[in-house]
Protein backbone atom coordinates (compact mmCIF):
# COMPACT_ATOMS: atom_id res chain seq x y z
CA UNK A 1 0.00 0.00 0.00
CA UNK A 2 1.12 3.65 -0.93
CA UNK A 3 0.51 6.77 0.45
CA UNK A 4 2.74 9.00 -1.87
CA UNK A 5 2.01 7.45 -5.13
CA UNK A 6 -0.89 6.76 -7.86
CA UNK A 7 0.30 3.47 -9.52
CA UNK A 8 -2.82 2.47 -12.30
CA UNK A 9 -2.14 -0.51 -14.22
CA UNK A 10 -3.90 -0.85 -17.69
CA UNK A 11 -2.78 -3.94 -19.57
CA UNK A 12 0.79 -4.76 -20.27
CA UNK A 13 1.26 -0.58 -18.90
CA UNK A 14 2.16 0.57 -15.23
CA UNK A 15 1.72 4.12 -14.52
CA UNK A 16 3.73 5.85 -11.52
CA UNK A 17 2.37 8.97 -10.63
CA UNK A 18 4.16 11.64 -7.74
CA UNK A 19 1.11 11.96 -5.30
CA UNK A 20 1.92 15.05 -3.12
CA UNK A 21 0.68 17.83 -5.67
CA UNK A 22 1.01 20.07 -2.50
CA UNK A 23 4.52 20.36 -2.05
CA UNK A 24 5.13 20.14 -5.66
CA UNK A 25 5.60 16.23 -5.25
CA UNK A 26 8.97 16.55 -3.51
CA UNK A 27 10.46 13.52 -2.21
CA UNK A 28 11.49 12.65 1.32
CA UNK A 29 11.91 9.38 3.17
CA UNK A 30 8.37 7.43 2.49
CA UNK A 31 8.57 8.76 -1.33
CA UNK A 32 11.71 7.12 -1.76
CA UNK A 33 10.83 3.73 -0.06
CA UNK A 34 8.41 3.84 -2.15
CA UNK A 35 9.58 4.67 -5.65
CA UNK A 36 12.05 1.50 -4.74
CA UNK A 37 9.52 -1.14 -3.87
CA UNK A 38 7.57 0.03 -6.40
CA UNK A 39 10.00 -0.06 -9.52
CA UNK A 40 11.23 -2.94 -7.57
CA UNK A 41 8.10 -5.02 -7.77
CA UNK A 42 6.49 -3.36 -11.20
CA UNK A 43 10.12 -5.02 -13.29
CA UNK A 44 9.60 -8.14 -11.36
CA UNK A 45 6.07 -8.38 -13.05
CA UNK A 46 5.98 -10.62 -16.19
CA UNK A 47 2.85 -9.09 -17.30
CA UNK A 48 4.25 -5.03 -17.30
CA UNK A 49 5.73 -4.08 -20.38
CA UNK A 50 5.90 -0.29 -19.86
CA UNK A 51 6.17 2.10 -17.44
CA UNK A 52 5.84 6.05 -17.12
CA UNK A 53 6.70 7.83 -14.19
CA UNK A 54 5.03 11.40 -14.07
CA UNK A 55 3.54 13.70 -11.15
CA UNK A 56 0.06 15.14 -10.55
CA UNK A 57 -0.08 18.47 -9.79
CA UNK A 58 1.84 21.68 -11.24
CA UNK A 59 5.17 19.83 -11.11
CA UNK A 60 6.62 16.58 -11.76
CA UNK A 61 9.29 16.74 -9.03
CA UNK A 62 10.25 19.78 -7.13
CA UNK A 63 13.10 17.88 -5.67
CA UNK A 64 13.43 17.62 -1.91
CA UNK A 65 10.79 18.33 0.48
CA UNK A 66 11.64 21.27 2.78
CA UNK A 67 10.72 19.30 6.34
CA UNK A 68 12.76 16.28 4.86
CA UNK A 69 15.77 18.51 4.49
CA UNK A 70 15.09 20.37 8.26
CA UNK A 71 15.48 16.99 9.61
CA UNK A 72 18.61 16.28 8.16
CA UNK A 73 20.36 19.06 9.24
CA UNK A 74 20.53 17.12 11.96
CA UNK A 75 21.99 14.61 11.18
CA UNK A 76 25.06 12.86 12.03
CA UNK A 77 27.26 12.05 9.06
CA UNK A 78 26.39 8.15 9.90
CA UNK A 79 22.48 9.49 9.33
CA UNK A 80 23.21 11.50 5.93
CA UNK A 81 25.31 8.47 4.59
CA UNK A 82 22.23 5.78 5.52
CA UNK A 83 19.88 8.43 4.35
CA UNK A 84 22.00 8.95 0.73
CA UNK A 85 22.29 5.58 0.63
CA UNK A 86 18.84 4.84 0.58
CA UNK A 87 18.20 7.50 -2.58
CA UNK A 88 20.96 5.96 -4.66
CA UNK A 89 19.03 2.62 -4.20
CA UNK A 90 16.25 4.59 -5.20
CA UNK A 91 17.79 5.55 -8.70
CA UNK A 92 18.84 2.46 -9.47
CA UNK A 93 16.07 0.46 -8.97
CA UNK A 94 14.66 3.16 -11.44
CA UNK A 95 17.65 3.23 -13.67
CA UNK A 96 17.76 -0.71 -14.22
CA UNK A 97 14.63 -1.82 -14.16
CA UNK A 98 14.03 -4.57 -16.90
CA UNK A 99 11.43 -2.72 -18.21
CA UNK A 100 11.01 0.71 -20.51
CA UNK A 101 10.59 3.62 -18.31
CA UNK A 102 9.03 6.49 -19.96
CA UNK A 103 9.28 10.01 -17.81
CA UNK A 104 6.38 12.65 -18.51
CA UNK A 105 7.74 15.76 -17.56
CA UNK A 106 5.65 18.89 -16.80
CA UNK A 107 6.23 21.94 -14.43
CA UNK A 108 9.13 22.22 -12.71
CA UNK A 109 11.79 19.37 -12.60
CA UNK A 110 14.57 20.86 -9.87
CA UNK A 111 17.08 18.86 -8.15
CA UNK A 112 16.40 15.58 -7.62
CA UNK A 113 13.67 15.33 -9.81
CA UNK A 114 16.28 15.94 -12.73
CA UNK A 115 17.75 13.08 -11.34
CA UNK A 116 14.31 10.60 -11.74
CA UNK A 117 14.07 12.20 -15.07
CA UNK A 118 17.60 10.94 -15.79
CA UNK A 119 17.20 7.62 -15.26
CA UNK A 120 14.28 7.12 -17.34
CA UNK A 121 15.07 5.78 -20.73
CA UNK A 122 12.61 8.22 -22.49
CA UNK A 123 11.63 11.55 -21.75
CA UNK A 124 8.86 13.60 -23.11
CA UNK A 125 8.60 16.91 -21.65
CA UNK A 126 6.15 19.61 -21.75
CA UNK A 127 6.50 23.01 -23.25
CA UNK A 128 6.98 25.37 -20.56
CA UNK A 129 8.62 23.03 -17.91
CA UNK A 130 12.07 23.97 -16.43
CA UNK A 131 14.88 22.11 -15.19
CA UNK A 132 17.28 23.11 -12.55
CA UNK A 133 20.25 21.72 -10.27
CA UNK A 134 19.72 23.81 -7.96
CA UNK A 135 21.94 22.19 -5.07
CA UNK A 136 25.14 24.28 -5.39
CA UNK A 137 22.55 27.33 -3.94
CA UNK A 138 22.15 25.45 -1.09
CA UNK A 139 26.07 24.49 -0.34
CA UNK A 140 25.06 20.96 -1.76
CA UNK A 141 26.24 19.13 -4.46
CA UNK A 142 24.28 16.77 -6.83
CA UNK A 143 26.26 13.60 -5.91
CA UNK A 144 23.63 10.28 -5.79
CA UNK A 145 22.15 11.83 -8.67
CA UNK A 146 25.35 12.66 -10.44
CA UNK A 147 26.17 9.28 -12.60
CA UNK A 148 22.58 9.37 -13.75
CA UNK A 149 22.94 12.88 -15.06
CA UNK A 150 25.90 13.17 -16.14
CA UNK A 151 25.61 10.14 -18.39
CA UNK A 152 21.74 11.58 -19.57
CA UNK A 153 22.68 15.44 -20.22
CA UNK A 154 26.46 15.08 -21.00
CA UNK A 155 29.29 16.09 -19.30
CA UNK A 156 30.40 19.21 -20.75
CA UNK A 157 26.74 20.96 -20.06
CA UNK A 158 26.68 18.84 -16.37
CA UNK A 159 30.11 21.64 -15.88
CA UNK A 160 27.74 24.28 -16.32
CA UNK A 161 24.41 23.65 -14.82
CA UNK A 162 25.91 21.55 -11.60
CA UNK A 163 28.19 24.51 -10.59
CA UNK A 164 26.00 27.80 -11.81
CA UNK A 165 22.66 26.31 -10.45
CA UNK A 166 20.98 27.90 -13.35
CA UNK A 167 17.02 27.15 -14.66
CA UNK A 168 17.47 25.56 -18.01
CA UNK A 169 14.37 25.66 -20.56
CA UNK A 170 12.14 22.40 -21.97
CA UNK A 171 13.87 23.94 -25.26
CA UNK A 172 17.53 23.68 -24.05
CA UNK A 173 16.91 19.86 -22.58
CA UNK A 174 15.50 19.03 -25.80
CA UNK A 175 18.73 20.48 -27.80
CA UNK A 176 20.74 19.08 -25.15
CA UNK A 177 19.67 15.89 -26.07
CA UNK A 178 18.02 15.20 -22.48
CA UNK A 179 14.97 15.47 -23.28
CA UNK A 180 13.48 13.38 -25.99
CA UNK A 181 10.65 14.51 -27.17
CA UNK A 182 8.46 17.95 -26.77
CA UNK A 183 4.96 18.12 -26.68
CA UNK A 184 2.56 21.04 -26.01
CA UNK A 185 0.62 20.48 -22.54
CA UNK A 186 -2.20 19.27 -24.02
CA UNK A 187 -0.62 17.11 -26.28
CA UNK A 188 1.41 15.37 -23.86
CA UNK A 189 -0.56 12.45 -22.86
CA UNK A 190 -1.00 11.80 -26.39
CA UNK A 191 2.41 11.70 -27.13
CA UNK A 192 3.10 9.27 -24.30
CA UNK A 193 0.45 7.04 -25.12
CA UNK A 194 1.59 6.90 -28.68
CA UNK A 195 5.17 5.62 -27.25
CA UNK A 196 4.05 3.34 -25.01
CA UNK A 197 1.99 1.87 -27.90
CA UNK A 198 5.06 1.70 -29.82
CA UNK A 199 7.23 -0.11 -27.08
CA UNK A 200 4.50 -2.95 -26.48
CA UNK A 201 4.39 -3.53 -29.79
CA UNK A 202 8.11 -4.69 -29.67
CA UNK A 203 9.30 -8.02 -28.23
CA UNK A 204 9.42 -7.79 -24.23
CA UNK A 205 13.02 -10.09 -24.17
CA UNK A 206 14.26 -7.92 -26.86
CA UNK A 207 13.48 -4.55 -25.23
CA UNK A 208 14.83 -5.92 -21.97
CA UNK A 209 17.79 -6.72 -23.70
CA UNK A 210 18.04 -3.99 -25.54
CA UNK A 211 17.96 -1.44 -22.71
CA UNK A 212 20.83 -3.77 -20.80
CA UNK A 213 22.79 -3.69 -24.19
CA UNK A 214 22.77 0.08 -24.14
CA UNK A 215 24.07 0.54 -19.97
CA UNK A 216 26.64 -2.06 -20.62
CA UNK A 217 28.34 -0.85 -23.45
CA UNK A 218 28.42 2.46 -23.09
CA UNK A 219 31.78 3.81 -23.10
CA UNK A 220 33.43 0.31 -23.57
CA UNK A 221 36.34 0.54 -26.03
CA UNK A 222 35.65 -2.19 -28.87
CA UNK A 223 37.78 -4.73 -28.07
CA UNK A 224 37.69 -8.42 -28.24
CA UNK A 225 36.10 -9.02 -25.33
CA UNK A 226 32.95 -6.56 -26.21
CA UNK A 227 33.09 -8.04 -29.86
CA UNK A 228 32.71 -11.75 -28.11
CA UNK A 229 30.24 -10.17 -25.77
CA UNK A 230 27.35 -8.61 -28.35
CA UNK A 231 28.12 -11.69 -30.65
CA UNK A 232 27.19 -14.21 -27.49
CA UNK A 233 23.66 -11.91 -27.38
CA UNK A 234 22.82 -12.02 -30.58
CA UNK A 235 23.44 -15.74 -30.64
CA UNK A 236 21.09 -16.11 -27.55
CA UNK A 237 17.92 -13.93 -28.51
CA UNK A 238 18.29 -15.55 -31.83
CA UNK A 239 18.02 -19.10 -30.54
CA UNK A 240 15.00 -17.54 -27.60
CA UNK A 241 11.05 -18.57 -28.44
CA UNK A 242 10.67 -14.58 -29.01
CA UNK A 243 13.32 -14.24 -31.06
CA UNK A 244 12.07 -17.51 -33.65
CA UNK A 245 8.62 -16.55 -33.56
CA UNK A 246 9.87 -12.88 -34.47
CA UNK A 247 11.05 -13.96 -37.60
CA UNK A 248 8.77 -16.44 -38.34
CA UNK A 249 6.21 -13.63 -37.97
CA UNK A 250 8.01 -11.38 -40.22
CA UNK A 251 9.13 -14.06 -42.93
CA UNK A 252 5.13 -15.41 -42.57
CA UNK A 253 3.44 -11.80 -42.67
CA UNK A 254 1.70 -11.80 -39.52
CA UNK A 255 1.44 -10.82 -36.50
CA UNK A 256 4.10 -12.04 -33.93
CA UNK A 257 2.78 -14.00 -30.51
CA UNK A 258 3.53 -10.59 -27.62
CA UNK A 259 1.01 -8.59 -30.02
CA UNK A 260 -1.64 -11.05 -29.43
Amino acid sequence: MTTTLDIIRQGPVARVFLNRPEVRNAFNSEVIAELTAAFGALGDDAGVRAIVLGGHGKAFCAGGDLNWMRAMADYSWAQNHADAMALAEMLWTIYSCPKPVVGRIHGDCFAGGVGLAACCDVLLAAEGAHFCLSEARLGLLPATIGPYVVRALGEQASRRYFITAERFSTAEAHRLGFVHALAAPETLDAQVDALVATLVANGPQAVKASKRLVQDVAGQPIGAALREDTARRIADIRASDEGKEGVQAFLSKREPSWRN
